[in-house]
């Protein structure tokens, strides 16, 4: 599989589960936002979260190469567990088209030697 290494650092924040969607969490190359009956999740930019807001930072985004047929199976357990046999921790996210691992930033240069060890094309 390729993977490819988003540009930029991304923050996954946590906001209360009736909150509106905030106008910062739609901007720049890539967002994500999941409510459920407990919480309202945003990965978007880190540069672009408010101060105040529950988040941590300092994510980077691999994308798994898509479009993903939905029947194939296994797809992001070949990245995640070479990922934790690296002590890599991982936060998965999927969407049609296809599947994205955010690493911390400190973790990137060997979460990229581990999926490399393991089969993975991941382009620098």
């Amino acid at each position: 599989m390729r993977l490819f290494l988003l540009e930029g650092q991304f923050a996954v924040c946590r906001l209360a589960p009736g909150e509106e969607v905030p106008a910062w969490a739609s901007g720049g190359a890539f967002s994500s936002v999941t409510r459920t009956r407990d919480e309202l999740s945003v990965v978007c930019p880190e540069g672009a979260v408010p101060d105040e807001t529950r988040c941590e930072g300092g994510w980077r985004i691999f994308q798994i190469e898509g479009p993903l047929d939905f029947g194939l199976t296994g797809v992001l357990a070949s990245v995640a567990e070479p990922l934790a046999k690296a002590d890599v921790s991982i936060f998965a996210l999927s969407t049609f088209d296809t599947d994205y691992v955010l690493v911390k930033e400190e973790s990137v240069e060997r979460a990229i030697a581990a999926l490399a060890a393991a089969g993975h094309q991941v382009p620098t």
